[in-house]
């Protein structure tokens, strides 16, 4: 299972990335950090800077296809200067529309509002993004993570750090589901 992290230059929430590449490379899967721009990025511990971390691969060299799932950690600046990047809005919006399954925690759900791949789908958040989700089309709930299967693959979403454990299990088991015994993701939407 091979899993882009999608992230901006800097303003990702650091355990939010850590944690579920770790928790992707306990399960054996393979996580790739896939930014806007090349070089290292600059994680954050709330608005502390934290430490930085390569990138593997640039979002214009990406493709959806080599992928399995994807994973939007937070941070409140990462998912904002994501949205205002054409190439992530688009490598975010190809997942859903390829069927395969996408994990957002905290302020991520942003990216998803962007690349407007919310309507019709309940969702979760950190509290601040329940209106940006609701006029997206979306339905927002108040729950520590929310598996939303729809027709176009599943949007697996989170509110904030505490709730890692429970969005790593959720995300882990969608992202085994779409990966099938083969270990490749299905390529077209239900």
């Amino acid at each position: 299972m091979k899993v882009a992290f999608l992230v901006a230059p800097e303003g990702v929430e650091q355990v939010e990335l850590t944690d579920p590449w770790q928790a992707v490379r306990d399960a054996g899967g393979t996580p790739r950090l896939v930014s806007t721009a090349s070089g290292r990025i600059q994680a954050f511990h709330h608005l502390d800077k934290a430490d930085t971390f390569e990138v593997d691969q640039t979002v214009k060299d990406a493709t959806v296809e080599e992928y399995d799932a994807l994973v939007l950690p937070g941070g409140v600046a990462n998912p904002d200067l994501l949205r205002l990047n054409k190439r992530a809005v688009a490598f975010v919006k190809g997942f859903v529309d390829a069927g395969k399954p996408v994990a957002a925690i905290c302020h991520a759900p942003w990216t998803l509002v962007e690349a407007d791949v919310v309507r019709g789908r309940t969702l979760t958040s950190w509290p601040s993004l329940r209106t940006d989700i609701t006029n997206a089309g979306g339905v927002w709930v108040d729950e520590q993570v929310k598996v939303c299967e729809g027709g176009r693959g599943a949007l697996i979403t989170s509110r904030k750090p505490d709730d890692l454990k429970a969005f790593n299990e959720a995300f882990l088991e969608e992202f085994a589901k779409a990966a099938g015994p083969a270990g490749s993701a299905r390529k077209g939407a239900a």
